[in-house]
């Protein structure tokens, strides 16, 4: 791939820049701060599965004319199970492509929390636009509220502010995304077809450690979260838990996603 508009992959085939702006660079990510509903059994089973301290290996960096193919594994420390991943990163027309291969290697006996990319823009872009439910929060099980249109908001307004921190304010079946700065500068993130987004100052371990929303003090990044999917909300707090075609399975993953530029 060329430089150009489209940035660079490089470190290891991580992205890190694109069309000018810095990246923390997007990676695999299977973690959110559990819910009232998760934290109970399913959030044991979680942390001792060591899914809040998952670490990324690269095991091979390939390119040819066509595509950086990039290979890793995700897995927890003391487990003897994991993801096998292959990152796939084509461009076209100042557009960065990302096909996205996941695979289970080992028995898993929990299920997933999430699983998509996490990246990181700069704390000015924080104007979102997107197409796909909303205007607020949506989960594969809590989405009936939700209606697919445009819609424009903030960072900061998308929070849903439990009075315990935890996960929240996913926007789900989003076609595209639009995240800019001030002066409309910033990233489109296309589904091919849909993604679920989560956009926030802090991560998802934050999220987990703070006990008070005082405790969320905002970072100097504003934090994505593209997902192919999350586990299910349920009613385990006060009812049944996450209904089976709900929940999240390790288990062979196709995703894919277009990044462009706006200027």
């Amino acid at each position: 791939m060329g430089g150009g508009s489209a940035g660079a992959v490089r470190r290891a085939g991580r992205l890190v820049e694109f069309a000018g702006i810095g990246l923390v660079a997007p990676r695999v990510d299977l973690w959110r701060a559990p819910t009232d509903n998760d934290a109970h059994a399913l959030a044991a089973k979680w942390r001792w599965a060591g899914l809040h301290r998952v670490h990324e290996r690269t095991v091979s960096v390939e390119r040819d004319e066509r595509a950086l193919t990039v290979q890793t594994r995700v897995a927890p420390a003391a487990v003897d199970f994991g993801l096998h991943v292959t990152y796939r990163w084509s461009e076209a027309g100042g557009v960065l492509r990302l096909d996205l291969a996941v695979s289970a290697d080992g028995v898993w006996n929990v299920p997933l929390p999430r699983l998509g990319l996490r990246l990181a823009l700069p704390g000015g872009y924080d104007r979102v636009e997107w197409f796909g439910l909303g205007p607020g929060e949506a989960y594969p099980d809590t989405r009936l509220a939700a209606r697919v249109g445009r819609y424009r908001s903030t960072v900061d307004a998308m929070q849903t502010q439990y009075v315990f921190p935890q996960e929240n304010g996913s926007r789900l079946d989003v076609r595209w995304a639009e995240l800019t700065d001030a002066s409309g500068r910033g990233l489109r993130i296309e589904g091919d077809p849909v993604f679920q987004l989560t956009a926030r100052r802090w991560t998802s371990e934050q999220l987990d450690a703070a006990r008070h929303q005082t405790d969320l003090i905002p970072s100097e990044h504003i934090w994505l979260n593209v997902d192919l999917a999350q586990h299910g909300i349920g009613s385990n707090s006060c009812g049944p838990g996450v209904l089976p075609q709900h929940e999240l399975h390790a288990g062979d993953h196709t995703f894919a996603l277009r990044f462009t530029p706006l200027h």
